[in-house]
């Protein structure tokens, strides 16, 4: 333990370009100040719609190798975001990707959505007690968007943390660990308006535009506790994403989903602190946090 770096960052997504679209800015932002930025990803994205025809073939109703291929789009990702842990709750294809809510996927045996929460969970706890992440990034309790693997795998993460904690849960797992700040990804309405307002005046052209409502964790600005200001990272950012070239178009400073529906990319990104709470004075204050280890001291 005495050789890890000062400051380790772990976040838990769903499926790959969960992580470039979410938090890409931040990632590439800790990762190139020395922080240890460890990537957990759920499932392979195997129901992905699949954007560019010539990889149509991919599809889970015909040959079936989304997965793998969007493993790679991943690895690809990670690079330019320039993070070097990144790995699969359980290994690679341990869990399935789950399908959108009340879709038949969500009943397989091996769909994530369908794993007990403790077993799953217990994948986690051997990362965290081995990574020893002071901060972890996660998803709100329905997930952003109500997705069933986005709300999996908030329900996995936080009770990972509490298991990690646990001196009496599996001691063969390692030392306990605690992480100290636990925070959600958001997206303050009034930015997300304003992004909107910008891309419909400025009409680029395609075929439609989202609605402040198809983004992740829109909540009212009493939320966010926390702005990471990651504008120097956009490239990188937006590089990410593109990486993802079976799910994402990106267009700068735009991208669309297999939808096509056209929504902004944010290179500053919001989140909200639940553990340790808000305090009466920065709620009071409207305070915001700037680092996400603001507070603690390296370790």
């Amino acid at each position: 333990m005495t050789s890890l770096p000062a400051r380790r960052l772990l976040l838990v997504h769903a499926h790959p370009d969960d992580e470039s679209i979410n938090n890409g800015a931040t990632m590439a932002k800790y990762a190139a100040e020395g922080v240890q930025v460890t990537l957990v990803t759920c499932t392979l994205g195997e129901e992905g719609e699949i954007i560019p025809p010539a990889l149509a073939h991919l599809a889970a109703d015909r040959e079936d190798t989304l997965g793998p291929h969007r493993a790679a789009e991943l690895a690809a990702a990670m690079k330019e975001l320039g993070v070097a842990d990144h790995r699969f709750l359980g290994g690679q294809g341990r869990f399935r990707d789950s399908g959108m809510m009340g879709a038949p996927q969500n009943h397989r045996e091996d769909a994530f959505w369908h794993a007990e929460v403790d077993a799953a969970a217990s994948y986690l706890v051997t990362v965290l007690r081995e990574v020893r992440p002071q901060v972890l990034i996660t998803y709100d309790p329905d997930g952003g968007y109500g997705h069933p693997d986005h709300i999996q795998a908030h329900r996995v993460a936080m009770r990972a943390a509490e298991l990690a904690a646990e001196p009496t849960y599996r001691p063969d797992f390692g030392l306990p660990h605690a992480v100290e700040k636990v925070y959600w990804n958001r997206v303050p309405r009034p930015v997300a308006d304003e992004a909107f307002a910008h891309l419909r005046a400025e009409d680029p052209g395609f075929p439609g535009i989202a609605s402040v409502d198809d983004v992740p964790g829109v909540v009212d600005e009493e939320h966010i506790t926390t702005e990471i200001d990651g504008s120097a990272y956009a490239g990188a950012k937006t590089a990410a994403m593109r990486a993802h070239a079976t799910q994402i178009s990106v267009h700068e400073p735009w991208f669309l989903l297999s939808n096509e529906l056209a929504q902004p990319v944010f290179a500053t990104e919001y989140y909200e602190r639940v553990l340790p709470p808000r305090t009466e004075e920065e709620a009071d204050e409207d305070i915001r946090e700037s680092d996400l280890f603001e507070g603690i001291e390296d370790a």
